[in-house]
């Protein structure tokens, strides 16, 4: 722990890499990257085109090779036939133990009507199968990486219909038959991401429209749980993401945004992005804050740890490029929150 005073504090300790992804692209905005581990190295993807929406919305993929992040490439769009296009949504990628890379991604005119698709890559992200409709009713991982328990790959996801509802999508069989479990509806919330602990629980942490991160708990693998509660962390109603570290802290990249009638001197606009630790899943520290500028947006982040214990993190750059940031999790720091400043950002 730090007993520094906030403004003495490094908040950019254990940051190895911080660098675009790509410099130049063939569209103007791009979104809700995500980032997985290959064989054969990082590969990331995301969504581009006009505006998030608009029918010309791509999904995107990035190989890197000997440390470089090569040129984007185009592997999915929503063209329905001649006439139809769609714009595409939140690709999800999920490297199978052992097995193939897989890409979830959502096709349709808004989150409230789109559907599911899958595409499966052979050979670590360099080219890819034809899509596959997910089944009727499931939408894949709707933002964040899904989690392998057992033999049972656990998708966190979310619809966004007639409210806000947050459930879980599992398979066995890597995407060819699925079940569903439903989560308590009492908080509207989206996009979890899924924590688990060495004594067998499982964590969610989702975005709600509380202005907090919210959570719920399961002790039997998954099958029921509790009902969500705000944490004591403070949210814009934006995209998160967290991962449980190998040293068994559960790690969160997220927008530690207060309501506008708590910001001070005129700064509620400001959207910083900031990781937080924790050993229990219920008190966080601060630990780095990614971004901090008036302009904003820095959001949906990705975050994943990689076989050599480094942890990566993806995000969206005010909508223009995808930011890439590399850290060494020996190096983070634990800082308690009423001694961080954060609250005064």
């Amino acid at each position: 722990m730090l007993a520094a005073p906030a403004q003495d504090i490094n908040w950019k300790q254990g940051i190895i890499t911080d660098e675009f992804i790509y410099d130049t692209a063939p569209y103007p905005s791009c979104h809700a990257s995500t980032i997985a581990e290959t064989p054969a190295g990082l590969v990331a993807a995301w969504f581009g085109g006009t505006a998030e929406r608009n029918p010309d919305v791509c999904i995107y993929v990035s190989r890197m090779v000997n440390n470089k992040w090569q040129t984007p490439v185009q592997v999915a769009d929503g063209i329905v036939n001649d006439s139809l296009r769609y714009p595409c949504w939140n690709p999800v990628l999920y490297q199978m133990p052992g097995g193939e890379l897989l890409l979830f991604y959502k096709i349709g005119p808004s989150p409230s009507a789109w559907k599911g698709w899958l595409k499966r890559s052979a050979d670590n992200g360099l080219t890819w199968s034809a899509a596959e409709a997910l089944p009727e009713g499931f939408l894949g991982p709707i933002k964040n990486k899904p989690v392998m328990v057992g033999n049972k790959l656990i998708c966190p996801s979310s619809t966004e219909g007639n409210g806000w509802r947050v459930h879980l999508e599992v398979t066995a069989d890597a995407g060819k038959t699925w079940s569903m479990i439903k989560l308590d509806s009492s908080i509207e919330a989206i996009q979890p991401s899924l924590l688990t602990y060495k004594d067998g629980r499982m964590q969610v942490v989702c975005r709600t429209k509380n202005r907090c991160v919210a959570s719920s708990w399961s002790n039997d693998n998954g099958k029921t749980w509790s009902a969500l509660t705000c944490t004591e962390l403070p949210n814009n109603n934006s995209g998160t993401d967290a991962v449980t570290l190998n040293n068994g802290l559960q790690l969160l990249v997220y927008n530690h945004v207060l309501p506008p009638a708590d910001a001070k001197n005129g700064k509620g606009a400001r959207t910083p992005l900031n990781i937080a630790l924790s050993k229990d899943g219920k008190q966080w520290y601060a630990s780095v804050v990614l971004e901090d500028s008036p302009i904003s947006q820095y959001s949906y982040p990705s975050v994943i740890q990689s076989k050599d214990g480094m942890i990566h993190i993806v995000y969206t750059w005010r909508r223009k490029k995808i930011k890439y940031v590399k850290i060494d999790p020996s190096k983070l720091q634990m800082v308690e929150m009423d001694k961080s400043g954060w609250n005064k950002m």
